[in-house]
């Protein structure tokens, strides 16, 4: 679920914090830019593990950061495929959803319901993972003036609570 993961990148180290080591430098421009982030094809990035190698730092003309080219590990969620999870229902949609009720209801037979409401702990099974090409915000995007037409998230899961042991844990306790 958890793997470390290693990447290059460069890092731009502003001017007001040249007086600190430039590890912490690092390290915190590292985590402004990849925690809580997802990475194409890699997972959500949790947090920058360590520093493997920091190269010279180098100035570009106009700028008075530092630019430094950095190897690191971070720690990033990536399900396996075929892992079992547990979490929390945070709503129901319309697929599958008992439109009186807005819940999610699973006939074990012809006298039993079983329901799936918010809130509840329920067990799951990764079947797929999407990695979503999102383009960069357009500059009226950016500025909060105009809502993003497109709210495709940048990682999906896709799981299913469809085996014996899954789906709501009070079901099986």
């Amino acid at each position: 679920m958890f793997v470390l993961s290693e990447i290059q990148d460069l890092v731009r180290i502003p001017p007001h914090t040249f007086n600190t080591p430039i590890h912490h430098a690092i390290n915190d421009e590292l985590h402004k830019k990849y925690a809580n982030k997802v990475i194409s094809n890699l997972g959500l990035v949790v947090s920058v593990w360590d520093l493997l190698d920091i190269n010279d730092g180098m100035l570009k003309p106009g700028d008075g950061a530092s630019f430094v080219d950095v190897k690191f590990r971070c720690i990033v969620w990536k399900p396996f495929m075929g892992e079992i999870l547990t979490g929390w229902v945070k709503e129901c949609t319309a697929e599958g959803i008992k439109p009186v009720e807005l819940a999610w209801v699973w006939k074990a037979d012809e006298e039993n319901e079983l329901y799936i409401e918010s809130n509840e702990k329920i067990r799951f099974r990764i079947e797929e993972e999407i990695f979503a090409n999102i383009k960069p915000k357009s500059s009226v995007e950016a500025s909060g003036i105009e809502e993003p037409k497109n709210k495709t998230p940048p990682y999906a899961i896709v799981a299913s609570c469809q085996a014996e042991g899954m789906g709501c844990v009070s079901w099986w306790d």
